[in-house]
């Protein structure tokens, strides 16, 4: 189990738990990231379980995942919670929570693992966060939209920002509202975005939504650039945390890794 505190060994492997819900391309590419990171040395961690919470065969993308995570040889654990809320008469998910992270932390009792990280998962775990010192992949910058990555490109492209970005932050009870541990920002104007922008002058917000949805321009360029971003910002601030240059606590302030993400896809 984890400790919610955290003393930094720079020589001992950072292990790792990994919190999934599977569900598309950003958390499949973040846990290959993470993992291509530790294969090549650049991390010195390991990954010792991935939960998922969706069971085999409940959709096509999650399937991917757990096939993913089964063919790297870790300890892979499901409990599906639309199957648990259907054995609990469907009962609105508020309620059951708390049962479900217990059932979860049951389930991982043989498990060990420094720190834990929510990548893509979609659930929120009041009692595992409590459990687990565990960080949040968040894109969004502190401070802006709190919930899902739609959201948050749908803030940017609604409010003409200049610049966005992510980032990782301790899980608490309070949704997205944790202590900030790294960030790393982008800006959506440019070559790659000024020709999306000038397409959507003229239009509110809600038609945006409504005629093109995320299949619009600017809504899948400020995404790519985002995805692009997410992974070698988490992989960082594994490697600092690791290193010891970070408190994954939250305690020590924000780092600002918007150089060493830019460096990193660049190389």
């Amino acid at each position: 189990m984890v400790n919610t505190t955290f003393i930094s060994d720079n020589k001992a492997l950072l292990k790792i738990g990994w919190f999934s819900t599977g569900r598309g391309e950003g958390s499949y590419g973040l846990l290959e990231s993470t993992l291509n990171a530790i294969d090549s040395g650049e991390l010195h961690g390991e990954i010792t379980f991935v939960f998922v919470n969706r069971a085999e065969g409940q959709t096509k993308q999650t399937d991917r995942f757990l096939t993913f995570v089964k063919s790297r040889g870790i300890p892979l654990i499901t409990l599906s919670s639309r199957d648990f809320r259907r054995a609990h008469n469907n009962e609105p998910w508020a309620n059951l929570r708390e049962a479900f992270d217990k059932a979860v932390i049951e389930l991982l009792g043989p498990f060990d693992a420094d720190i834990a990280v929510h990548a893509g998962y979609m659930l929120i775990a009041p009692v595992l966060c409590s459990e687990y010192l565990t960080l949040n992949l968040h894109p969004a910058l502190p401070g802006s939209t709190i919930g899902m990555w739609q959201q948050a490109i749908w803030d940017v492209i609604g409010k003409r920002l200049i610049r966005t970005g992510a980032m990782i932050h301790v899980s608490t009870i309070n949704v997205d509202e944790g202590p900030v541990i790294a960030t790393a920002e982008f800006s959506v104007r440019g070559r790659h975005f000024d020709s999306h922008w000038e397409e959507i002058d003229g239009f509110d917000l809600k038609t945006l939504k409504q005629k093109q949805g995320e299949e619009l321009g600017l809504f899948k360029a400020i995404r790519k650039a985002g995805l692009l971003r997410e992974r070698p910002l988490l992989v960082e601030t594994l490697k600092a945390v690791s290193q010891g240059q970070i408190d994954p606590t939250g305690s020590k302030g924000i780092a600002d890794l918007t150089q060493t993400v830019e460096k990193s896809i660049m190389d």
